[in-house]
C-alpha cells in the first residue's frame, strides 16, 4: 500500500501522507512523494494541499533504517528527498501545507517547501536533527533563515527547540494558526480561494520570489519584467483591468472576480 497518494477534487489537488500515526520518511517516501508530485504536475489543478492522515503531520526520517548503511546510500536517499521537495517548489500553482500535531525534521522541511503553512494550535515544528548529531539537510536551515532570519535559524537548528504553532505564526513560519478542529475548514477555504484566483499571476509571483531568494532584490528586479509581461495579454488580466476600470468609474473598490486561468 502506498504511504503517499495524490488525489484531486475539481481544481484542488492533495498530496496525502498516508502512513499514520507518525508518517515517517522511510525508504519508500521519496519515491512515493515524487510520483505524487508528478501526478499533480500532469493534472490541471490550480492549487495543491499537502496534508497528513492521523494526529501528526510527520515525525521526520525513519532513522531506524539508517544505521549500518553506506554513506553513499544515505547521500542518495537524502538527494531524492530533496528532489521531491524541490519539485513541489517548482510547480506553477500555489501550495499549502496543513499541519497538525508534530512536524519534526524532514516533516518540517516538507512543510517549508510550501507557499502557505496553515498550522493547528497543537502543531509543533522542530529541527530535530541536532539530537542525532546531524543538521537539517532537506532545506529547512536556509528556508528558515529566509523566513525568520539567520539568528533564529541558527537557534532552532543548533538547539533543536520546539516551535509551537502560535509561535510559528508570530515568527512568520506559519501563515496562520487555527484551532485544531478548524484546520480542515480553514485549509479548504484558502484552497478554494486560490483555486478561483489568478493562477498565472500566482505562478509569476512564485517565480519572482524564487529569483529574490537566489539573488536578493537585484536578481528579482533583473527578471521581473520578463516574468510578468506575458500576463498582460491573458484573458484574466484583460477582464481584471475592465473590472477595475468599471469600479473606478463608480468610485468604488473593485469587486472580487473569479479567474479562469486563461
Amino acid at each position: 500500500m502506498k504511504t503517499i497518494r495524490f488525489e484531486r477534487q475539481n481544481a484542488i489537488g492533495r498530496i496525502v501522507l498516508a502512513n499514520p500515526p507518525f508518517n515517517r520518511l522511510d525508504r519508500e517516501f521519496s519515491e512515493c512523494l515524487r510520483q505524487a508530485v508528478h501526478d499533480a504536475s500532469e493534472s490541471d489543478i490550480r492549487v495543491l494541499v499537502v496534508q497528513a492522515e492521523g494526529p501528526h503531520f510527520s515525525f521526520g526520517g525513519e532513522v531506524r533504517e539508517w544505521p549500518g548503511k553506506d554513506v553513499n546510500w544515505f547521500r542518495t536517499f537524502v538527494a531524492e528527498v530533496n528532489l521531491s521537495y524541490r519539485a513541489i517548489e517548482a510547480l506553477k500553482v500555489p501550495t499549502i501545507a496543513a499541519v497538525q500535531g508534530v512536524a519534526f525534521g524532514g516533516g518540517f522541511e516538507l512543510a517549508l517547501a510550501c507557499d502557505f503553512i496553515v498550522a493547528a494550535e497543537n502543531a509543533v515544528f522542530r529541527c530535530v536533527e541536532v539530537t542525532t548529531g546531524m543538521l537539517p539537510i532537506a532545506g529547512a536551515l536556509q528556508r528558515l533563515a529566509e523566513r525568520v532570519g539567520r539568528g533564529r535559524a541558527s537557534r532552532f537548528a543548533m538547539l533543536g527547540e520546539p516551535i509551537p504553532g502560535p509561535v510559528a505564526a508570530q515568527l512568520g513560519i506559519a501563515t496562520q494558526v487555527v484551532p485544531e478542529a478548524g484546520l480542515a475548514h480553514t485549509v479548504e477555504a484558502l484552497a478554494q480561494r486560490l483555486a478561483t484566483g489568478p493562477t498565472k499571476s500566482y505562478a509569476a509571483t512564485r517565480a519572482l520570489l524564487k529569483a529574490w531568494s537566489a539573488g536578493g532584490v537585484p536578481a528579482a528586479d533583473a527578471v521581473m519584467l520578463d516574468i510578468t509581461m506575458d500576463l498582460f495579454n491573458t484573458e484574466d488580466v484583460t477582464r481584471g483591468f475592465l473590472n477595475t476600470a468599471a469600479a473606478f468609474d463608480r468610485d468604488v473598490e473593485p469587486p472580487d472576480m473569479i479567474f479562469n486561468n486563461r
